[in-house]
């Protein structure tokens, strides 16, 4: 876990920093009563959906895409270090936990709570923050999903594109080029 921190800190930070700043958005709202949270629900559900419905896609589409980057790094003239494949699988991973998310959001806005009758008014006001924070939050796991796959595709143009020497590359490799 420490070195998932340590390798991806400049993306991680930059998830938190987006999360912090919608979340910041979110507070300055203020304290608003059931009645109030309901119609903002019922007018902010559309972007809401069109939020999710993206960050699905683009998730499942990264997925998609972290297999032509397998590809791309597998065919490579050097021979790129354990790590790197690690990193992949990272952002795999938190390219699965996203969409996952995404995805049971979508859904919960998809459920007519608004419509209902049976909710009490007070509800209201908690449903509306529990969603406006799990927004924030997708959001910024989306822009950590990016900037880690930014760090994984720059690695790979400096090693195949450029040629230049990089950590990522085997040394072992190096070597037997030589000889």
């Amino acid at each position: 876990m420490i070195e998932l921190l340590k390798n991806n800190k400049n993306a991680i930070y930059g998830g938190l920093i987006a999360t912090l700043f919608t979340g910041l958005g979110i507070f300055l709202l203020g304290n608003i009563s059931g009645y109030e949270a309901k119609h903002l629900m019922k007018v902010s559900l559309d972007g809401l959906n069109m939020l999710c419905n993206t960050i699905v896609l683009a998730s499942a589409t990264i997925l998609a895409l972290l297999l032509t980057l397998l590809s791309v790094s597998h065919g490579s003239q050097n021979k790129i270090k354990r790590k790197h494949y690690q990193q992949v699988s990272v952002i795999a991973k938190f390219d699965v936990i996203l969409f996952i998310s995404a995805l049971i959001l979508f859904q919960f806005f998809n459920l007519p709570i608004a419509e209902s009758e049976n909710v009490p008014t007070t509800w209201f006001s908690i449903i509306y923050w529990a969603t406006l924070g799990f927004t924030s939050i997708i959001s910024g796991m989306m822009i950590t999903v990016m900037l880690m796959l930014y760090n994984a595709v720059t690695n790979l143009i400096v090693i195949i594109g450029l040629g230049e020497d990089h950590p990522m590359i085997s040394k072992e490799d190096s070597e037997e080029k030589i000889d």
